[in-house]
């Protein structure tokens, strides 16, 4: 359990006396690589390498699967097999496939691009092969200076490095046991071939978190939590860039799950508790291992609660900006406009339901919406020919000082007899 940026505790448990996991016992994570994957991707996009609209064939030709784009193979929604061609990828070596065709097969695509979510571990294959094309090095090595170096991740590693967990199944109706196979998986290593401890993927969960310039910087790590696509049929949950997406008990935990032959692995973080928790467990079934990070993290959550910082004044106040905090209308509904750091707007209904956002400066003394219904909107305080704020529009919509303020410019005027009664 990771909290307010320290390991707060660790537990483990084993059946062989004296042999008992610590946090710097290595296991293996299986798609929780995928995160990482999807860092990597994203750092390109923000080196202006590449954009996450542009379709694959622009930067790796030739796959069979040009057409899909970054963003949707990052998603889930670029609509390809969920399995590479048989035999089964998890339990044989990479060397089965070394080539993309050999892990695509000739039916590349089961749905049409962009309409649905389907997860692909085939999909991060082709991104670990374009992170190769675009970087001109293999993705363990890049992923090893770009991720695993600047963060102090050094027990995380492609091949198990000691000491270090077997993988094991367990008879589903006998107290059993058999040993599983660890492959080198090859071409298809960025779905799920890193080994890891619970101590390296605390530090990534803070990451995660907060996110770290040395990395991916803050905004592009929120951006990998947003929703990339509509939830799988039945589903109430979503998935980001690289990013499970849950929604547990009023918080929305981020992270994900992983799993390989002998081996089940969760990891899941609550920015808004700043609290996260790793489970790994060398068991190829029989622990729905998703459900214990996540229970750990309501259980520290509503048990100690997260302390809010001590209110700390803005390092500066604009004259201008204080003056047009306070109240606002939308037609009759109250809005309240507050100042933030960096020349920041807050706008929300003041009775706090319905659409509100931040909103961060431009240098053309407009503000855009950060979040919620008016993300990417542009926020402007029209002024009157003397100076004087006349309104606020936000994409179009007129906030006014007073309900339907008649001097305001409100589409389809203001009725000039003005507000009445029943029997006025």
């Amino acid at each position: 359990m990771r909290r307010q940026g320290q390991t707060v505790w660790d537990g483990s448990r084993s059946c062989v006396e004296g042999h008992a996991p610590d946090p710097d016992t290595q296991f293996r994570i299986g798609s929780l690589t995928k995160t990482f994957t999807a860092v990597l991707v994203l750092r390109l996009r923000d080196e202006g390498l590449l954009d996450l609209s542009d379709p694959l064939e622009k930067h790796l030709p030739g796959t069979g699967a040009g057409e899909v784009t970054v963003h949707q193979l990052l998603g889930h929604s670029a609509g390809l097999g969920a399995e590479t061609t048989a035999p089964w990828w998890e339990r044989t070596p990479g060397s089965l496939r070394p080539t993309l065709a050999d892990v695509l097969g000739e039916q590349i695509a089961l749905h049409p691009p962009g309409r649905r979510h389907h997860y692909s571990n085939p999909g991060y294959t082709l991104l670990g092969s374009l992170i190769e094309a675009v970087r001109g090095a293999s993705w363990e090595e890049v992923l090893r200076q770009e991720i695993l170096e600047p963060l102090g991740m050094h027990r995380t590693s492609f091949l198990p490095q000691a000491p270090h967990a077997g993988g094991w199944a367990v008879h589903p109706w006998a107290d059993a046991m058999l040993p599983e196979p660890a492959e080198d998986l090859g071409l298809m290593a960025p779905a799920g071939q890193l080994w890891s401890t619970t101590a390296d993927l605390l530090r990534f969960a803070g990451f995660l978190a907060e996110g770290d310039d040395r990395v991916l910087c803050a905004a592009s790590v929120e951006e990998m939590k947003q929703p990339s696509s509509a939830p799988e049929t039945g589903s109430l949950d979503h998935y980001g860039l690289g990013l499970q997406l849950l929604r547990r008990k009023g918080r929305t935990l981020i992270g994900h799950t992983g799993s390989l032959p002998g081996f089940l692995a969760a990891l899941w973080v609550s920015a808004e508790d700043d609290v996260a928790a790793v489970v790994l467990v060398n068991a190829t079934s029989g622990v729905a291992i998703g459900e214990v990070a996540a229970d750990l993290v309501d259980i520290v959550a509503e048990a100690e609660p997260r302390i809010p910082e001590p209110w700390r004044p803005l390092p500066e106040v604009d004259g201008e900006l204080l003056a047009l905090t306070g109240a606002w209308y939308w037609a009759t509904r109250p809005h309240i406009l507050r100042l933030t750091a960096g020349r920041g707007l807050d706008l929300r209904p003041a009775n706090g339901q319905g659409r509100g956002a931040r909103f961060v400066a431009r240098p053309d003394g407009t503000w855009v919406g950060l979040d919620g219904y008016y993300a990417g909107e542009t926020l402007r305080v029209v002024r009157n020919t003397d100076g004087s704020v006349s309104h606020l529009d936000l994409g179009s919509f007129v906030f006014t000082r007073e309900p339907y303020e008649p001097a305001a410019p409100v589409p389809g005027g203001v009725d000039p007899e003005g507000w009445r009664g029943l029997g006025d």
